[in-house]
């Protein structure tokens, strides 16, 4: 499997609600996507009780069985359609190490999102295991409807990632970014 997000920020005064209206009509496009685990629709608005660095973002993240799915729909008219509206993104993709999902996944209504760095020489069979078990836990004991992990070697960069029925109290997650979900499509 593979995950991939890509990640455009607006204008500090932009309307968020055209991108809520851009999900509602269009979200539903992708439901039934050859290749595709989910993909979730994700935004996040600038709000002036939030940190400086906070801002007004459309984010998606999706879940692909495969690179196939992942380069058919990047070479296709919905990928086209994306940048002739908000102009040509960078794409972050990760090997996916675990994936574990709720049968319940079109129910979530919010997003978390943790990336950090993998250290040199790093025990990468024990961190693996490790990070699958924090994966499988957030399913079957934290409640999350979904939750991955994976890793880019390139940068050697590492993603945690998760979608929730109701907002997670923003102490649990200090250095997380926190998304609302519009829509999720499952294959």
């Amino acid at each position: 499997m593979i995950a991939m997000q890509y990640s455009f920020v607006l204008p500090a005064d932009y309307d968020m609600s055209i991108i809520g209206r851009r999900i509602a009509e269009k979200g539903h496009l992708m439901d039934g996507f050859p290749g595709l685990v989910f993909k979730a629709y994700l935004s996040a608005q600038k709000a002036v009780q939030q940190p400086s660095d906070s801002e007004n973002l459309y984010a998606p993240f999706y879940l692909w069985k495969s690179p196939a799915g992942m380069n058919d729909f990047l070479c296709g008219p919905g990928f086209v359609s994306l940048t002739q509206s908000f102009g040509w993104p960078s794409v972050k993709t990760w090997s996916v190490w675990h994936a574990e999902v709720s049968p319940r996944i079109t129910h979530a209504r919010f997003a978390t999102r943790e990336s950090g760095s993998i250290p040199p020489y790093a025990a990468l069979d024990a961190l693996r295991a490790s990070e699958t078990g924090r994966a499988k836990d957030c399913v079957h004991e934290d409640g999350a409807l979904a939750a991955l992990v994976g890793f880019e070697p390139t940068t050697w960069t590492l993603v945690r990632f998760q979608l929730w029925a109701e907002r997670p109290s923003s102490d649990r997650f200090e250095d997380r970014h926190i998304y609302s979900v519009g829509h999720v499509s499952t294959a």
